[in-house]
């Protein structure tokens, strides 16, 4: 394996120099600064690196070969996960069969849906094969259903009554 060579012009030294002694950065930011400053030049292993920073040494590899390839700010940037839409189990159709079970009057002797109850319904009608009660919260947290709302949805509005002792709805 090919390691990179990270060489810092006086400008980014500057740069991470104030970013680390500031510190008014996410930790991996400033982790990836000090593993930067570090790795300026040849006087720096990267197991000295990880012993002095308490990371791992492919952490380490990691920001030197984003700073030789995509440069300074991409090396002490977060880089986010991509999207996984293939982890979505609800959608189009199937959503759209939750959202009508959801809004549908409840099971008799219950006064409202649970998300477990949601989840075992969908099972029983043969919708999916198996559903966790977590895959029905977030497909439903996605809709914009929630107490109080003018619309009927999945959370009906409850009569409250105020500070002052009338009812309110």
């Amino acid at each position: 394996m090919d390691k990179y060579r990270v060489s810092l012009t006086p400008e980014e030294r500057n740069e991470l120099k104030l970013l680390v002694t500031a510190g008014k950065a996410a930790a991996r930011k400033l982790t990836h600064a000090r593993i930067l400053l570090l790795a300026d030049g040849e006087d720096c292993l990267d197991e000295e690196i990880v012993s002095a920073l308490g990371t791992s040494r492919r952490t380490v590899e990691r920001v030197r070969r984003r700073l030789v390839t995509e440069g300074l700010e991409a090396a002490i940037d977060h880089k986010p996960q991509p999207p996984r839409p293939d982890k979505i189990k609800i959608r189009g159709c199937l959503e759209q069969k939750l959202i009508e079970l959801a809004c549908a009057d409840p099971p008799r002797g219950r006064c409202h849906w649970t998300l477990q109850l949601l989840a075992d319904e969908m099972v029983v009608l043969g919708l999916v094969d198996t559903i966790s009660v977590e895959t029905v919260r977030q497909a439903l947290k996605k809709m914009t259903f929630s107490p109080g709302s003018s619309r009927r949805g999945v959370f009906r509005r409850r009569l409250t009554r105020s500070s002052s002792g009338t009812w309110r709805t």
